[in-house]
């Protein structure tokens, strides 16, 4: 991505004004990101992410991202600090755009993940629904519902070294079925060309989820169904998708014979 949106010193004020920043030392556009403008800025009170939402954003979706990552943080959960302009708003204006502030997350995406990188994030993923469930009576064959993140791709989640050292970008939170996005993980994190999910590093991924938080006797019965629903919509519009019924059964069988063994 290239910046889309240039800051004058006028904007710049402004953002540092609607956030005390006592002293802004430098503004770094960054070139990695999705559709949006992003900048760092390093100020005497630390180093922020500072987005500009080109489109699409509305201030309530963003209050309910700032919510989710801010009962996270204090839950020791790897996410950036969300930063609240100094009357509590989870976004200001500047530059004609809505701008949102989180604490900047050391780490860098992955190109490939190993069985010890989805280790760790089956635990943070764990952590995250673990803090974010919604406490309802349930019985053992409930599927259980919280906010998820909804999109734990691999350009969301930071790590150093094997582990995870920050997951971002909140902005498709909503709640569903937990046991959805680890089926979404799974497929995005060990799905194979052919649809397959890799043995080592689906086992890694559930083993690491299951650490902190035990499937209910309905999730374990529900995932293959997930996986498959979640290798569906992954193929659905590559040139694989004439086969996509024998790959979705792939993907279902490698869940049951394999990983949930």
């Amino acid at each position: 991505m290239a910046v889309f949106t240039e800051l004058s010193d006028e904007d710049r004020q402004l953002i540092t004004a609607a956030y005390g920043f006592t002293s802004l030392l430098s503004v770094i556009g960054i070139a990695d990101g999705d559709s949006e403008t992003t900048y760092l800025f390093r100020t005497r009170e630390g180093e922020f992410i500072v987005t500009l939402f080109e489109s699409g954003a509305q201030p309530s979706d963003l209050e309910r991202a700032f919510e989710t990552m801010e009962a996270l943080y204090r839950h020791g959960v790897p996410c950036p600090k969300p930063l609240r302009t100094v009357d509590g708003h989870a976004t200001s204006r500047a530059a004609g755009r809505l701008v949102a502030i989180v604490s900047f997350v050391p780490g860098a995406s992955p190109t490939f993940a190993n069985p010890a990188k989805c280790l760790s994030l089956g635990r943070v993923m764990a952590e995250m629904h673990t803090v974010l469930e919604l406490k309802a009576k349930c019985n053992p064959t409930d599927l259980r519902i919280g906010a998820i993140h909804g999109a734990l791709v691999q350009e969301n989640v930071f790590f150093l070294g094997e582990e995870v050292s920050g997951v971002i970008n909140f902005r498709l939170r909503h709640d569903d079925a937990l046991v959805s996005e680890l089926a979404d993980a799974l497929v995005g994190w060990a799905g194979e060309i052919n649809g397959e999910l890799n043995k080592n590093r689906a086992r890694a991924l559930l083993q690491g989820y299951q650490d902190v938080r035990c499937l209910t006797d309905g999730e374990k019965e529900a995932l293959p169904g997930f996986v498959m629903a979640s290798t569906s919509k992954r193929f659905a519009s590559k040139r694989e998708r004439i086969l996509l019924p024998e790959i979705a059964m792939l993907a279902y069988r490698s869940v049951t014979s394999d990983i949930l063994r």
